[in-house]
């Protein structure tokens, strides 16, 4: 199965995707980890990254995107994969369609963790303070916040209309339990593919439904 998570700074979409990683026994790729690990090999890419990094500057899309492609090919990833923090920003979500289109692959899930923006600050607040972290102000937060809002919301907006019959929005302000037994809910329902409509238009006769899968003939 492939899921992708989305959710605002502070929503709890990173420890979701833990716990759903766990319970499918798929990879949970987030950002970080993802650029983390490829640190650690030695090749031009990881060179780059390597440059860029600690010259303080952000990670291209152009290196992220192909970093992240490169990661979706591996073994590890056969069964499927849970990307957290990616795609983040347009261009980041064009080419991880264009991507998967030309390597047949079909997303099955796209869930999204909503939490509102005053929730967003007192939680980081609450956290910072409990972690004893001084990179948290309230400045800091709200730029985060703003940033996602820019960047990254109008994507999640793009999936959700586009994608209705794969797309679940979960209210991230409940306990950690409630919400992930609202997702183990939801990937245990029939799962629809992304290019689902292609199918509908394309094919004209269905020959068998299960609480799974779609066939179609």
């Amino acid at each position: 199965m492939r899921i992708i998570f989305f959710g605002p700074p502070g929503a709890g979409k990173g420890t979701q995707a833990k716990l759903l990683s766990s319970y499918l026994d798929i990879p949970h790729l987030s950002t970080g980890e993802v650029l983390r690990s490829k640190l650690n090999e030695k090749d031009e890419l990881s060179n780059k990254l390597k440059h860029v990094m600690t010259s303080g500057n952000l990670v291209s899309d152009e290196i992220l995107n192909k970093i992240v492609s490169i990661t979706l090919l591996t073994d590890n990833c056969k069964k499927g994969f849970i990307l957290d923090g990616y795609p983040r920003t347009i261009v980041q979500s064009e080419y991880l369609n264009s991507f998967m289109d030309k390597q047949d692959m079909i997303v099955n899930k796209i869930i999204n963790i909503d939490l509102d923006d005053k929730n967003i600050e007192n939680r980081i607040t609450l956290r910072s303070r409990t972690e004893n972290r001084t990179d948290d102000s309230l400045e800091v937060i709200r730029t985060r916040i703003i940033k996602y809002n820019n960047e990254t919301k109008p994507i999640v907006q793009f999936y959700k209309s586009k994608y209705p019959l794969i797309f679940f929005e979960l209210n991230g302000d409940q306990k950690i339990e409630k919400i992930h037994s609202e997702i183990i809910n939801i990937v245990k329902k029939c799962w629809f593919p992304l290019n689902f409509m292609y199918h509908i238009l394309t094919y004209t006769r269905v020959i068998m439904y299960s609480p799974s899968f779609i066939f179609f003939t």
